[in-house]
């Protein structure tokens, strides 16, 4: 177990660490065992897994904040749960009880507490719920047998720079999901199939790339590792597709944006030519939380749609994310729900 916490908490990266325990669970002849704490951060697989042949893998991505008061505080710990068993429902994994993932995760953060930021630094405890079949097949059939563990490390921004706002990139070169496929559930087949596309945004300057939806390639869907969001005319835009990760994230900021800002909200197709009309743009996720978009550039037609020639993110953009980390950091009162505490 890593004993030493003496860490730079204002230059945390968004990246992997070994921290103090994990607990996992495992799925066998029809029901889910005990949780139980390991100090390890390896696993033992079959060569033959399904996780490993055939893709049964989902995975979360939630966070844990430390408030003024020193409170340990879980933003949104339930619709993460839920989402996850979307994921095991959608690729035929063993399902997930809601109260067994919270059981989980609850008790990562508690035996983690060390290693949650302290108050003021930006940073998080970033906690990732990671499920996997392990039964060794050959032949393409769903597993009998899964594990369930969930682990726990300090994070910094996933979008770092000097400027508030990052630029993207478009192109109708590559689909990241197929309409009625495993876009909507958190898969990690759905990563995997953005990295070569993702690597080449890199490599060109910018910080992601956006796909349009793979039908028609007429209408926004969303980046690698977030949901996109447009602001115009006191309106949160974003866009409707069945190939779009459900983003907890963006649920939140739409809930901000219609009862705190006093914004209408719509959900909807958004044309590639509506992004000429936007006033202010963002990716919004768990690990991007609020990327303010500089531009989009479309590859493909040379258009490029500015939103900021500053560097500097618009004023919705700003106060959503005032709102957002007030609540999660119990800066603000949480009139959603939204929050479990850890003491």
């Amino acid at each position: 177990m890593k004993k030493d916490t003496s860490i730079d908490w204002a230059n945390l990266t968004f990246g992997y660490q070994q921290t103090g325990l994990n607990v996992r669970c495992k799925y066998a002849n029809g029901k889910w065992g005990d949780l139980m704490f390991s100090d390890s951060d390896t696993i033992s697989l079959n060569i033959a897994a399904t996780c490993l042949h055939y893709g049964q893998e989902a995975f979360e991505g939630l966070k844990a904040f430390r408030g003024k008061d020193g409170r340990v505080r879980i933003f949104r710990m339930k619709d993460n749960a839920e989402r996850m068993l979307a994921s095991c429902k959608g690729i035929k994994m063993a399902e997930l009880p809601v109260e067994l993932f919270c059981e989980a995760v609850c008790k990562v953060v508690e035996a983690n507490k060390e290693f949650v930021p302290p108050y003021g630094y930006g940073a998080s405890l970033y906690i990732r719920p990671v499920i996997f079949g392990t039964t060794p097949r050959v032949g393409v059939r769903p597993a009998d047998e899964f594990e369930f563990i969930v682990f726990a490390m300090p994070v910094g921004l996933y979008f770092k720079g000097d400027k508030e706002t990052t630029p993207f990139m478009l192109t109708r070169k590559y689909d990241r999901a197929a309409p009625l496929g495993t876009g909507t559930y958190k898969v990690g087949g759905n990563y995997a199939a953005g990295m070569v596309a993702g690597e080449e945004a890199h490599s060109k300057g910018y910080s992601a790339v956006f796909y349009l939806d793979a039908r028609e390639k007429k209408y926004i869907d969303e980046c690698g590792a977030a949901n996109f969001f447009g602001i115009k005319n006191n309106t949160y835009i974003t866009p409707e597709s069945t190939s779009i990760l459900p983003s907890i994230t963006n649920k939140s900021l739409q809930a901000i944006a219609e009862r705190i800002l006093g914004m209408k909200v719509e959900k909807r197709k958004v044309p590639v030519e509506e992004l000429a009309t936007l006033e202010e743009a963002g990716a919004c996720g768990t690990a991007a939380v609020i990327s303010p978009i500089e531009r989009i550039d479309d590859i493909d037609t040379g258009e490029s749609y500015i939103f900021s020639k500053n560097g500097e993110a618009g004023p919705v953009c700003k106060k959503l994310l005032k709102h957002l980390k007030a609540i999660q950091n119990g800066d603000e009162e949480d009139i959603f729900g939204w929050i479990t505490y850890v003491d």
